[in-house]
């Protein structure tokens, strides 16, 4: 069975566990409709992906 030779520090171990705070979702605004979204995903609400039209959107739902 694996062994650890020495104690990790606190300081090691804190370094180790940087990057697994739990961060805000980032939100881009869509220039013709003001809407947020995801960044490199669909817009729902108009259809469009990178200025095209991706989707067909429903008038009612």
């Amino acid at each position: 069975m694996a062994v650890p030779k020495r104690k990790t520090t606190p300081s090691k171990r804190n370094m180790r566990r940087a990057h697994d705070a739990i961060k805000a979702d980032a939100y881009v605004e869509n220039p013709d409709t003001g809407e947020l979204h995801r960044p490199h995903h669909i817009d729902l609400k108009t259809g469009m992906y990178r200025g095209r039209q991706v989707l067909k959107v429903k008038d009612q739902f």
